[in-house]
């Protein structure tokens, strides 16, 4: 069964975005070059998409945008960070993270044990940096494992800030947009806040 195509005139009337924008995005490589299908009709040649990943594509455009640079995006749908898929051994060897953390991670999500997309890598990566700074406890760890993994799955692409607060002794993790102006209550440590934008570019750095 052939793919689904989608014209340049209906993805613009689809998306309500403009010519410009399109372009402009695709010379930033936030749209794969392949997507762009020739293809002669009756008025001569026009442009075609596959319809259900170039509307994925930029609604996470679109969402991400708000908070992240081109030049940001660019590299977060690059194949080397965006679409990486590393194996629990190449975690382990690559220095991203230990068995331990790992067999935690798989504990509370349903990644694949075989392979580990992008947010999977950022999550284990995480846990791992507090876990050997003795931040915070396993308890904590599998919160942190369970609050991302349900952040990243409601496709918010937008990457906010990882907090972690403690009183007499009880923890809560949240992620927000932003804790500038975050309040919390009197008598409640602020032990984590950690923004996941600066995880992500330390992580890059390590997998490129």
């Amino acid at each position: 069964m052939s793919e689904e195509l989608l014209s340049k005139k209906e993805l613009l009337e689809a998306t309500g975005i403009s010519y410009g924008q399109l372009y402009r995005w695709k010379r930033k490589d936030l749209i794969p070059e392949e997507w762009f299908i020739r293809k002669s009709t009756f008025t001569g040649q026009e442009t075609f998409f596959p319809k259900e990943k170039i509307l994925e594509r930029i609604d996470k455009i679109q969402k991400m945008k708000e908070n992240l640079s081109l030049d940001e995006m660019s590299e977060m749908f690059s194949p080397s960070v965006g679409e990486l898929n590393l194996s629990k051994t190449e975690l382990v060897n690559r220095g991203l993270a230990s068995e331990t953390t790992i067999n935690l991670y798989l504990e509370q999500s349903t990644e694949s044990p075989e392979h580990f997309q992008f947010e999977g890598i950022l999550t284990v990566y995480i846990v791992e940096k507090l876990l050997q700074s003795g931040e915070i406890s396993l308890d904590e760890a599998k919160m942190v494992i369970q609050v991302s993994n349900d952040y990243f799955s409601k496709e918010k692409q937008s990457y906010g800030d990882l907090i972690i607060i403690r009183k007499l002794g009880v923890s809560t993790c949240f992620i927000v947009q932003s804790a500038t102006d975050l309040v919390i209550e009197q008598g409640t440590k602020q032990i984590v806040k950690m923004a996941f934008s600066n995880e992500i570019e330390e992580l890059r750095t390590k997998l490129l």
